[in-house]
């Protein structure tokens, strides 16, 4: 679970999630874009390929090859087991 705390905690990996949870199956090049276009990141493509994969070691992205295209998934059962962790409460939590 530590792997999923890491990497959520940079604003582009977060960034690189939400746009695969809005359209999943993107290429390198359509996350890249994204990332420019609406982010103004403009990291290069090794840096988020580095980027991605520690989304895959956390098990928060998972990729497929279709011929030479490699497509990125987004996956948030990892982030449902965070979520599991702690119980609900029907209790107003605030401090007095």
């Amino acid at each position: 679970m530590a792997d999923v705390y890491k990497a959520l905690d940079d604003e582009t990996r977060r960034l690189i999630l939400d746009g695969l949870a809005a359209r999943d199956g993107q290429t390198l090049f359509e996350i890249c874009t994204t990332l420019t276009v609406r982010h103004g990141i403009g990291s290069s493509r090794q840096a988020i390929s580095q980027h991605l994969a520690v989304l895959e070691d956390a098990g928060l992205v998972t990729s497929e090859r279709r011929g030479r295209t490699k497509l990125h998934h987004f996956d948030p059962a990892p982030l449902a087991e965070i979520h599991r962790r702690w119980p609900q409460t029907t209790k107003d939590s605030s401090c007095d």
